[in-house]
């Protein structure tokens, strides 16, 4: 079981320490039964199915629609992802999906479309997916080229392409964002929501990564879609994107916590009870400093990631240089402390069916997906540059 001490912290009240505890005891037990690595997506189905029949995706949704809280809390989110990490990555993976696919929704969605698709996924009933990525647009997303123009009086047709799509293949339901043309650049985006078996939506291929989980490129040939499945205003399409990106990067953060935790705790069970040269590994000095090292990152990035799903709980419209601070850190730091685990594991490390192998091959994506760290980086300067123009002009009153 993870430790749960940090959930003393005064970003949390009693809601999130009691969420945080129930969950970590409901995963040591049920998590394990879902799970099957060679057949990624049976496992998420049930995962989802799981989650959802114990209660757990009432996270993802707001209370209107059966959740937890009024609005999305994101401390809530962080905790749950942080826990389900360190359990297993396909559990995190289940869960952060159903957020991510529907946060947009929950944010600008009508009435209708709330009441249409956040409660079956809620239930663990349907499967979400946040399709924004394309083949020459990742993190530059004013670059996106799939378009959606006019058919007719109340739908439009969407053409082009989406990759890097997680849950691709196995989703009820796609967030598509597509250039609509109200403005050049970034300026010219439009959010819809897609059901799976549209017809001119096919799975173009399954992607295979080091990490597995489903994973697709999509392909949209005349995908005719209803102005009523339109989230937010025409044009509003980047808006929508950014202001769900900053509720779910910081939980990347936080399954970046959980990963980190788990294998500090393989690293300092390796090294209390691997003896060597008549003692304990943990005995020599380049180990301790190894645990140490670790325990400091891990207690930073916990920090950093708590501090921005506090900020966004507690009102902060924006959270872009907190969250992203978080992401980069906390992924970095997580790579750092599961690489220092493989280290003190030897060749056992590198052994497949070892936690420690899995962690390492999981902690890669991480750094990668919701934004590499070297963007992270661009934003965070971006981001100081602005309090500092902010700060020279409101002297200068």
């Amino acid at each position: 079981m993870p430790p749960l001490s940090h959930f003393s912290w005064p970003f949390f009240d009693a809601s999130h320490r009691q969420f945080g505890s129930s969950l970590a005891e409901w995963a040591g037990r049920e998590v394990h039964k879902h799970v099957d690595h060679a057949d990624v997506d049976k496992s998420c189905r049930a995962l989802v199915r799981a989650l959802g029949d114990a209660g757990w995706l009432k996270a993802v949704v707001p209370a209107a629609y059966g959740g937890l809280h009024e609005k999305l809390d994101v401390r809530t989110l962080c905790a749950a992802r942080e826990t389900l990490a360190w359990h297993d990555s396909l559990a995190d993976f289940a869960f952060a999906m159903q957020g991510l696919g529907t946060g947009s929704i929950s944010l600008y969605g009508s009435d209708d479309i709330k009441a249409k698709y956040l409660p079956p996924v809620r239930e663990g009933r349907h499967l979400a997916a946040f399709a924004l990525s394309e083949p020459e647009a990742g993190s530059d997303v004013s670059a996106l080229a799939t378009t959606a123009t006019k058919d007719g009086p109340g739908h439009v047709r969407i053409d082009g392409m989406k990759t890097w799509i997680s849950n691709g293949g196995i989703a009820d339901h796609y967030v598509v964002f597509a250039r609509t043309g109200e403005a050049p650049g970034a300026k010219g985006l439009t959010a819809y929501v897609v059901d799976a078996d549209t017809p001119g939506l096919e799975i173009a291929t399954r992607i295979e990564v080091i990490a597995p989980h489903p994973l697709a490129a999509l392909r949209f040939t005349g995908c005719r879609v209803p102005l009523t499945n339109q989230l937010g205003g025409p044009g509003e399409g980047f808006k929508v994107a950014m202001a769900t990106l900053d509720i779910f990067r910081s939980t990347v953060a936080a399954a970046a916590l959980g990963l980190a935790r788990r294998g500090f705790d393989e690293m300092t069970e390796r090294a209390a009870t691997r003896i060597l040269f008549g003692a304990p590994l943990a005995d020599l000095q380049l180990t301790q400093a190894a645990i140490a090292d670790s325990a400091i990152d891990i207690d930073a990035a916990a920090l950093l990631v708590y501090r921005a799903a506090w900020e966004k709980d507690r009102g902060t419209p924006r959270i872009t240089r907190e969250s992203s601070t978080a992401k980069a850190f906390s992924t970095e730091m997580a790579q750092r402390v599961i690489d220092r685990a493989v280290q003190i594991f030897g060749g056992n490390g590198v052994r497949v069916g070892v936690k420690v192998e899995a962690l390492y091959r999981e902690i890669r994506a991480l750094r990668i997906y919701e934004g590499a760290t070297e963007v992270q980086k661009l934003i965070i300067a971006r981001e100081a540059l602005k309090a500092r123009e902010a700060t020279r002009r409101q002297a200068a009153e």
